[in-house]
């Protein structure tokens, strides 16, 4: 089913919402990126090993598949302001636990109930009502700009955050603090910004929430076969991806390099900045060949430089085949989230936003802690090879499966040439 490409945004709706949104993502993106590649040195500082590092990455994970659960299933009915603001107190409550915590079994509760997330992507529950919020502010010839906007932004968030992840260094200069000490306060902080992204939901109007009467629409037939072969397809892609976990290919640089975590805040700086310009080139290439196959044809490629990454002779080859990927791997996913929104009715979006994301998180969560055991007991490269093989199948199915289902603007063109 697709949306209605008729639609108009209501009076108010483009402008204040829609700012406080782009706020809120920006601040969540920023403690996701420090984490993201602070978390597996972090962990390693304690001594915990790889398979440890992936136990603790997963168990955040399993925590925000949790949220994701539960949002999807009661988000609306609780009110979207409400669940959000509830999800920044227990991210920011997890975080301080893990910053104050020394026992792996503590450790490892504190990322469940805070989500942490070794993503060092934003992809948890807090987007998925963001996402359903999103599209009632445009219109469907902007969503695919909004949705960019929308990753720019917390792309510029990933990338301060992850060279954030140099902060240790920065507080034992200016500080009597150890080195683990150091650690603390950097990951104390990553739990502050995300208490701080209550204050712009609070804020959010009215019509940011669903009405009573989308409340109890059920989902269409149509739209549950639509979600089940998206779905289907978005859990071997989440798979693939929980190999490669920020937290995951940092610790793979810091081991099999022996860098320091300066230097992979830098690294992983550079690829957030050329995340957010590939945001931005996402949106001019899906109007020019289309959203299915912008995702397509922009993630084989990335995945074909992932893999090279774990072949690589020295730290500047793996350096610059990592960012050659980090310049395309994003790619898919404004294309990815606005086009989910547009093949189903607006009193779907959540449900929609939910079960792909559900998916995908559940994926994430299950793959890191083979892949540590991986790291630990075969190769620091092999998770990079299995992620990446993976990857290339899923875009293949893909493009299979929905290259002729277009959403409305594209059904549109279609129908005046």
């Amino acid at each position: 089913m697709m949306g209605d490409s008729s639609r108009r945004v209501g009076p108010g709706r483009p402008g204040r919402d829609l700012r406080l949104l782009y706020v809120a993502a920006f601040l969540r993106a920023l403690s996701t990126g420090l984490i993201g590649v602070l978390l597996g040195i972090y962990l390693a500082k304690f001594g915990f090993n790889a398979a440890q590092i992936g136990y603790v990455i997963s168990a955040g994970l399993a925590g925000g598949a949790c949220a994701t659960l539960l949002v999807t299933l009661a988000g609306d009915r609780f009110g979207r302001k409400r669940a959000l603001v509830c999800i920044a107190m227990f991210g920011a409550a997890g975080g301080l636990a893990a910053a104050t915590a020394s026992a792996f079994s503590t450790i490892l509760a504190a990322a469940f109930l805070g989500m942490l997330n070794g993503m060092g992507r934003d992809r948890g529950a807090a987007l998925v009502l963001e996402q359903s919020i999103l599209p009632a502010t445009t219109t469907d010839q902007t969503r695919t700009q909004a949705f960019s906007w929308y990753n720019v932004l917390q792309d510029a968030g990933h990338a301060l955050g992850s060279l954030l992840a140099g902060l240790p260094y920065f507080f034992r200069a200016i500080l009597p603090v150890g080195e683990i000490a150091s650690f603390r306060l950097a990951v104390g902080l990553a739990a502050v910004i995300i208490l701080a992204t209550a204050v712009p939901y609070l804020k959010l109007s009215p019509l940011a929430e669903a009405s009573a009467a989308k409340q109890k629409t059920p989902v269409s037939p149509e739209t549950r076969k639509v979600l089940f072969r998206i779905s289907s397809l978005f859990a071997v892609d989440a798979l693939a991806g929980g190999f490669l976990v920020s937290s995951l290919l940092s610790y793979f640089f810091y081991r099999r390099f022996g860098i320091t975590e300066g230097a992979v805040a830098v690294l992983f700086f550079s690829a957030r900045v050329l995340n957010a310009f590939s945001h931005l080139g996402a949106a001019w290439l899906a109007k020019r060949i289309g959203l299915v196959n912008t995702m397509v044809f922009t993630h084989i490629p990335s995945s074909v430089f992932l893999l090279t990454v774990a072949f690589a002779p020295n730290f500047p080859v793996a350096a610059v085949l990592f960012l050659l990927r980090e310049g395309l791997v994003e790619m898919d996913v404004p294309t990815r989230q606005s086009y989910v929104m547009a093949v189903v009715r607006p009193e779907e979006r959540t449900v929609a936003s939910g079960v792909t994301h559900l998916v995908r998180v559940a994926g994430w969560a299950v793959a890191p802690s083979f892949a540590g055991a991986l790291m630990q007991g075969v190769s620091l490269g092999v998770p990079l090879m299995i992620g990446a093989g993976m990857k290339i199948g899923y875009d293949l199915l893909l493009y299979a499966a929905f290259r002729k289902a277009k959403p409305p603007e594209e059904a549109a063109t279609a129908g005046n040439i």
